[in-house]
């Protein structure tokens, strides 16, 4: 979209250069300096771009060199200042369409929320390709950690109506059985329902252990407030049963794989321990302040194996965290820079054991996520090395053709803003050997140590790190379109929006970036001083133990081999399945321990000279019985 041609182009660093050309001519007769400065205004916002091609011959003076890169340096710090304009222009309008676009996808009064009962999040009113006119427990619990951070903040009272309906309704939600279980066998793991609160049965990938974690930790901050306000009663009878719920499944389950974010792959992930690891840390503190003292012991115990999982994701050797412990990618993935500003807690300072935003591995981790996407899209054709670039989930994103998202963009941003709170508020900035590759893409000279507040390269860095995040939500700017409205995605080709329109999370992704840009600190969780056990201890939870018996007759040298929708049963794969033994043939048996109180499912296969045959459709499906139980099941080959 063109400019208006009445709006203003702004100054330009042609003029200064020529001046300064016929200044060094003119005193010393040889110098050879070009630039190029490009202004371009879209979607009624400007978007400054920029590119300075400089070459400098040796010159018999050194006063002479040192006037032409003080112009360069002027001319950065004009960079500097016109993209900090055209970011608080786009915030100053956006923050008012993200807000408007947010509480649109909120039932019942939502104006794109039609059919959504009270406090229920709609992910997008996009009914077709995608439809995601549903409710996810991830996106809802993120949505409405925005809106009470907002109301706690003292900055709109008027929320309050919406997020005890909020309340309600996820209260409702953990009590739906669903095709993960029911409250008392998984059912919490569910990733979506039907806008109505009812159960969606679908295909799905399913469980996804992120929401209960998000749902108690937005909860909580509630929680906190009504203490602070003295409404201890109203937090002990109606939410701390719904977070202990959310709580005591975070103990039980997180050692379970599960769907990661993207609800693609079916591992470990990053971002659902960083942020159990946090729901659990918090949930303690809100237990002491409450008297609910016999949750402590165990969601301490487990909180700490989790953060000393939590280690585990990084990869030293590339440096950079790893997101899903499967699925075969280069685990280079949003979903690493969405759990530091998720778990960001500044009075942790730059704590690498808990990846807070300013941490040299959380650093070194953003630079590898950004720089995988400078060469696959075109948007970025031309971008400098050290420039704020567009990015999406992961490199190898094939949904929608792999695109840019709004909030993965927005995420490197809040990073980035979050760091500097914290730099700011300790008066000084560390380089490690790890973040090393980070600064000097931004300041080439920098090397390791500690710089204060007083030193120059500290203010060096700092500016540098601002400008950097803006740059990136200058880059969101850019394709916004003039009504504010945030998609899901936009094209790596042209930026043009795609998939679901008015993503809720989207909006409130931008909310939050804001937020940080102008130095909002979230309240701590307990992520300070935090020491990382020396040994790392699985939780296994409740265990039952089931016997599996199969009728299946076989020829010589076959084997039948058992495998499942649980760890315990190898997650589906042919190549880990169980072996049953034939003693008691025809019938093939093998006994396992299993999470208790769980929606399982299986399937046998047969296996002759390297050939693997599954059972046919559908899957044997079965609900485990109690902690210390057993059970036997007796099935026929199919």
């Amino acid at each position: 979209m063109e400019p208006p041609a009445t709006r203003p182009r702004g100054p330009s660093c042609r003029l200064i250069f020529a001046f300064v050309a016929i200044l060094i001519f003119a005193s010393v007769g040889y110098l050879f300096l070009s630039g190029q400065i490009e202004f371009e205004y879209i979607n009624q916002r400007f978007y400054f771009g920029s590119r300075i091609v400089h070459q400098l011959q040796a010159l018999p003076l050194a006063s002479m060199r040192s006037i032409s890169l003080s112009v360069l340096g002027l001319c950065s710090g004009i960079f500097a200042q016109l993209t900090t304009v055209q970011v608080d222009q786009y915030i100053a309008t956006e923050s008012t369409s993200a807000m408007e676009g947010l509480l649109a996808n909120i039932g019942p009064s939502g104006a794109k929320s039609s059919g959504a009962k009270p406090g229920v999040v709609i992910a997008s009113p996009s009914t077709t390709d995608p439809n995601y006119l549903f409710t996810w427990t991830r996106d809802s619990s993120l949505v409405f950690k925005t809106i009470i951070d907002q109301f706690t903040r003292g900055e709109d009272s008027s929320f309050r109506t919406l997020i005890d309906q909020f309340v309600t309704a996820e209260a409702q939600l953990q009590q739906t059985p669903n095709p993960s279980g029911t409250i008392s066998t998984g059912g919490l793991g569910e990733p979506k329902f039907n806008i109505d609160l009812s159960a969606f049965t679908g295909p799905w990938g399913r469980p996804q252990r992120d929401g209960p974690a998000l749902r108690s930790t937005a909860i909580i901050t509630y929680a906190n407030w009504l203490i602070a306000n003295s409404n201890t009663t109203f937090v002990t009878k109606t939410l701390w049963p719904i977070v202990k719920l959310d709580l005591d499944y975070v103990s039980t389950f997180w050692n379970q794989s599960g769907f990661d974010l993207w609800e693609e792959i079916n591992s470990s992930s990053f971002f659902t321990t960083a942020v159990q690891h946090r729901a659990l840390r918090e949930g303690i503190t809100l237990a002491q302040k409450i008297g609910q003292t016999s949750v402590v012991s165990d969601y301490t115990t487990q909180a700490d194996n989790i953060l000393c999982f939590l280690q585990s994701y990084w990869n030293p050797s590339n440096g950079y965290i790893t997101s899903n412990t499967g699925g075969g990618r280069s685990g280079k993935d949003a979903n690493s820079v969405l759990a530091s500003i998720h778990t960001f807690d500044s009075s942790a300072g730059c704590d690498a054991a808990t990846f807070q935003p300013c941490s040299d591995k959380a650093l070194s981790s953003l630079k590898v996520y950004v720089d995988s996407f400078r060469s696959i899209y075109s948007i970025n054709s031309g971008i400098a090395a050290d420039a704020s670039v567009a990015t999406g989930r992961y490199p190898e994103d094939v949904y929608f053709n792999g695109n840019p998202w709004y909030l993965t963009t927005a995420a490197v941003a809040e990073q980035l803003y979050d760091a500097l709170i914290v730099w700011k508020a300790q008066g000084s900035i560390e380089v490690t050997s790890t973040s090393l590759a980070f600064f000097r893409q931004l300041s080439p000279s920098v090397v390791t140590g500690t710089y204060s507040s007083s030193t120059s390269t500290f203010t060096t860095l700092i500016n540098a790190v601002q400008t950097f995040a803006d740059g990136f939500l200058a880059i969101n700017a850019k394709y916004t379109p003039p009504n504010g409205g945030l998609a899901e995605q936009y094209s790596k080709i042209d930026g043009t929006p795609l998939s679901a329109v008015d993503l809720t999370w989207s909006y409130a992704s931008a909310l939050t970036a804001f937020a940080a840009r102008k130095g909002v600190v979230p309240a701590s969780w307990g992520a300070k001083d935090l020491a990382v056990p020396s040994i790392c201890r699985a939780n296994t939870g409740p265990i039952a133990e089931v016997t599996f018996n199969v009728y299946a007759t076989t020829q010589f040298g076959e084997t039948i081999f058992l495998t499942g929708s649980v760890d315990a049963l190898q997650n589906w794969s042919p190549d880990k399945a169980l072996a049953l033994s034939s003693a008691n043939y025809p019938t093939w048996s093998v006994t396992v321990a299993v999470p208790a109180n769980t929606n399982i499912e299986y399937k046998y296969i047969r296996k002759f000279n390297g050939q693997v045959v599954w059972e046919s459709d559908p899957n044997n499906a079965f609900t485990s019985p109690g902690s210390g139980q057993s059970v036997t099941l007796g099935d026929t080959w199919r």
